[in-house]
This record gives structure tokens, sequence and C-alpha cells, in this order.
């Protein structure tokens, strides 16, 4: 049901200066898309009022991301803590009544751990509820002070912890359901009385906590969703839980995956039942496979579609390309944008194609270059073929018909057409059209000239020893 009073706040305006890049902390990819675009799509099953993204440094770069899906832009400028992000939000929440916010940095947090966080704020008739998870080592992380065993007394900055407080495992995840009417009156008593001269919600929560409105704590059922990025380690640990969930899920719709741990897959990839991926795979941007294909070691699929029975031999290079049914490619093979592969197509080892149109049962079984070109069905195209497609101005289309023959080495320059049936000689530099059913010869006609290996060989063995080769004499007539 959509949440009509809910507005979800997703905080995205810092620099991220642990990380040492020049790129804002919520622009760094992890599990195939920037973070926050990981959290803007965790929002939207909510189906919420609105959703507001709080940004600063790289604000148009972040507005990018998040605007596609409806999210509105608040500009935080210059930024001075999450609750003066609040504050700087407040008029784009317009008349909500609950918000729910949240860190761009936190990517793994799934819809069904926030649908849960606002059952229990709901409930609880709470002014605000914490999402906290429970670590092993909660070390750098703000800690949970209990005063009941639902309610929350205070969250305490590791370095404010009394001793008997170290002990405590339970963690702030920055993650917070809030009922608006109360917490703009408890930002309002928040001073920024710290070394930074910032205003910021654990401040706010105290507030209200001493003010004895209730405040809840939900813990996360595995906290691996509450995991922020604050340094590479931080992005690389994500990145990798990611890749781990699409794995598992693929897996158990019926993919082989071998040695997962080595396979790449990005989170809009979709792989049909009785598919194998072998190690080092990586099937990136929108790629889609059909059932029961094979994807050897180290190849590559970037924005492709392949049908069903489609075999990829090992480290090909596959890019925003089409392959039919039952099509075969590779080894070492590079299939450029505008490649389409039609049913039973063959393309060898050491091949590249560029826009090229590959006809049914048709082959280029190695060491070609084909581009700007297409090839009708049952066409066969010898080693070292290649097409000339560019003029250095224009690039030109060349047009291969039904069952022919291409002889090695042949160079077709384009514009060109060899029409159904014909035959081109190996060696031939094609540069005029060849009708249906011809031959197409285009090459020097052989010189033999006797005898002049072994005189090359004698003036280079003379030469060796400082020799002038021997001249036969003229006789005196």
């Amino acid at each position: 049901m959509p949440n009509k009073d809910v507005v979800m706040v997703i905080l995205a305006a810092g620099k991220g200066t642990r990380l040492k890049s020049s790129l804002a902390k919520v622009l760094h990819p992890a599990g195939g898309r920037p973070l926050v675009e990981h959290v803007v799509r965790c929002c939207l099953p909510l189906k919420p009022k609105r959703i507001v993204a709080v940004v600063g440094h790289q604000a148009e770069q972040v507005t990018a991301v998040v605007e596609p899906f409806e999210a509105q832009s608040v500009l935080q400028q210059p930024q001075h803590g999450t609750g003066h992000a609040m504050l700087v939000a407040k008029r784009a929440l317009g008349n909500a009544k609950i918000a729910i916010v949240l860190p761009g940095d936190a990517p793994l947090i799934r819809t069904e751990t926030l649908k849960s966080m606002l059952a229990t704020h709901r409930s609880g008739n709470a002014a605000a509820t914490i999402l906290s998870a429970v670590l092993a080592d909660p070390s750098g992380y703000g800690r949970i002070v209990r005063k009941s065993e639902t309610q929350v007394g205070a969250i305490v900055e590791e370095s404010q912890l009394a001793p008997e407080q170290r002990e405590l495992n339970e963690i702030n995840s920055s993650i917070y359901c809030f009922t608006l009417a109360k917490l703009w009156p408890a930002l309002a008593k928040v001073k920024p009385n710290n070394k930074h001269r910032e205003i910021y919600l654990t401040d706010a929560i105290a507030v209200l906590a001493s003010s004895g409105e209730t405040v809840l704590a939900q813990i996360a059922s595995d906290s691996r969703e509450v995991l922020g990025c604050n340094t590479r380690a931080d992005v690389a640990e994500v990145d990798r839980i990611f890749r781990e969930r699409k794995r598992q899920e693929l897996m158990a719709a019926g993919v082989t995956i071998q040695l997962p741990e080595t396979v790449l897959i990005d989170p809009e990839v979709s792989v049909g039942e009785d598919c194998t991926l072998e190690p080092g795979v990586q099937l990136l941007g929108n790629t889609k496979l059909g059932t029961r294909c094979t994807i050897q070691t180290g190849s590559v699929l970037y924005n492709s579609l392949l049908g069903d029975d489609v075999l990829v031999k090992a480290h090909s290079l596959i890019e925003e390309s089409r392959l039919d049914a039952k099509t075969i490619v590779g080894p070492f093979v590079r299939l450029r944008v505008g490649t389409h592969l039609k049913a039973g197509a063959r393309v060898g080892n050491f091949v590249e194609t560029k826009k090229a149109v590959i006809g049914e049962g048709s082959k280029v079984p190695h060491l070609s270059y084909i581009g700007d070109a297409k090839l009708g069905s049952k066409t066969n195209i010898g080693a070292g073929t290649i097409t000339c497609n560019y003029d250095g101005v224009n690039k030109h289309q060349t047009t291969i018909g039904n069952r022919v023959f291409v002889g090695s080495d042949s160079v077709l320059v384009a514009p060109v057409r060899i029409g159904d049936g014909a035959y081109i000689a190996a060696g031939s530099a094609i540069t005029e059209n060849v009708p249906a059913e011809s031959l197409g010869i285009a090459r020097g006609k052989q010189v033999n000239k006797k005898g002049w290996a072994a005189k090359k060989r004698r003036e280079i063995a003379a030469a060796s020893h400082g020799k002038s080769p021997r001249k036969k004499s003229k006789k005196r007539r």
C-alpha cells in the first residue's frame, strides 16, 4: 500500500574525504550502480509521498543519478551536519507526517527492513525509531544505550563512551524514522556545540529522549545492511556483498556458476535456466542470456542479448550485440557495438566485428575484421579477410549475399556488393561489385624468376665477407 504520509530523505551532500577521491562519495560505484542509486531504488517499493535527496558536493552529478527515479533534489550549501540537512529539506517535505532518513552511502539496506522499521515506529507511536545493528566489532560506531528493553536513552559516540559502556555492541546505523511534528521542535533546541559547529540528528534524538518522548531502536536482522562506505575498503566489501547476492539469486534460479567468487554480474543482468558461467566471466549492464548458454572462462559481455543454446568460448569480449539461438563465438573474439549474429552463425578466434550482421549459418572462422557489413546466410569468410569500411572521412557498407565463399586474405573495399553464390579468389582486393554466381579475382599476375634466389644468396654471402660479387667479363669483338 502507498505510504502517502511518509517521505524518504536521502542525505547525499558529503564529499567523502576518507575515500581520497575527486568523486563525491555517493557516486562511487558498487554492485554495478552508484551508491546513492541503490538507496533510491530501495525506497521506491515503499511508495512514499516523495523522495528527497539532500545534495551538496557535485550536486549536479548526484541529481542526475536520482532524478530518473523521480527523486527531488535539495541543495545543502554549505553542509553543517545531518540535522542541518533536514532543516534545509523541511520545505520540500511538505505536510508529510513521517520521514525515513537514510545516508546515501548505505546501499545494502533492503526495502523489507525499512518496511519493518516503519511498522515498528507506527505501532510504537514513537517520536523517533533508530535502525541499529549488533556487531562483533563495533569499533568506530556510536553505541545505542537503552533505558529499557525497547526504548533508547541515548546514542553515545565512541570517543565519549564511559568505561562501562565500552562493552556495548549495538550500534547506530544513521538510518532513522521520525515523526516530523516531534522532530522540528527538537531540532530547534539543538545547538552546534561541537568542534565542527554542526547540527546532528543524534543530538535531536537526545533531546527527544530526555524530554520523555518515545525513542525506539530496531535491530537489523542482517548487520551487513547498515554498512557505510567511508573508505575504499568499505566500498570493495559492499561491492563483494552485492555480487554475492546476485550470484546466489541466479544459482537458486537454476544457473551453474563455477568458482562463483570469480564471476562478476551486474544487478540488471538476467540469465536463463541451465546456463553455465565459467570462472572469470563478467556479465555487465543489461546483458540477458537465454537458456542453456555457456559462457567460458574470461569472457566479458556488456549490454548484450543472447538467445538459447549460445556458446561463447574463452576470453571473448561482446559489447552491445545480439547473438541469436545456437550461435558460437570465440575464443578471443571481439564483437563491437551493433553486431548481430543470426541463428547458427559462427565467429571464430581473433575476429573483430562492428555494426555487422552475420546471416544464419554463416561463418567467419578466424583472423578477420568485418565492419559495417551485412552477410547473408550460409556464407563463409576466409582467414585474414577484412572489409575496408573507412575512407578517412566516412564509413561505407559492404553487402555479401547468401552462399558466398570469400577466399583467405581478401580485402573488400566498401562500398561493394557481392552477389549470391559468388566466389572471391584468395588474396583479392575487391573494389567493384561481384555479380551473383561469379568468380571475383583481383590480384597481380604471378611471375617466377628462375635462379633469382641462388643469386641473391651469393650476393649476401659476398657482402658479409667484404667482397664484391664477381661479374662475368664481356668478350671483345
